[in-house]
């Protein structure tokens, strides 16, 4: 039973990489979950409760760099407020609709809000190519901390 249990967190580990990159997996959760379940089947004996809080910190970050890398791209170049809420509107709404939905929904959003602040269609554009260059770099984000909670891990597994 251990060895499925084992073979199990490898496979979330690995499905939350590709979850990183991919928006239509949790990857991040799945990530924390791969290696909470490999601490659990080791009775906690590597991967104690100090080492899963310090794991678990970089995940709800990483989930947080999801939600709001767009609006933040949105942010960094003046967009008005509508658009920030339009991008984060935007972004939910698109949740549901798979990668399409993730890809299409920060954007029109952002251009949505900021056409609705009466700003021309030109600079709507601006703000949703910023807020897309923003998600961009929430997924090198997510990908960076992802292998950083894998070295974590690893790190503990290594040296207890």
């Amino acid at each position: 039973m251990d060895l499925f249990l084992y073979v199990l967190a490898a496979a979330l580990i690995i499905g939350g990489v590709a979850g990183a990159i991919l928006p239509v997996l949790p990857g991040v959760p799945m990530i924390f979950g791969g290696i909470w379940l490999a601490a659990a089947v080791d009775g906690y004996r590597h991967l104690g409760w100090g080492w899963l809080v310090a794991i678990g910190a970089i995940a709800v970050l990483g989930v947080a760099v999801d939600f709001i890398a767009g609006s933040l791209g949105a942010k960094k170049i003046g967009a008005s407020p509508r658009a920030l809420w339009g991008a984060g509107i935007g972004t939910t709404i698109g949740m549901f609709f798979g990668l399409p939905g993730l890809l299409i929904g920060p954007f029109a959003g952002a251009v949505i809000g900021e056409l609705w602040s009466g700003k021309s269609i030109l600079r709507s554009a601006h703000v949703g190519v910023s807020t897309w260059f923003g998600m961009l770099l929430g997924v090198v984000a997510k990908v960076v901390l992802s292998f950083l909670m894998i070295g974590l891990a690893g790190l503990a597994l290594l040296f207890s």
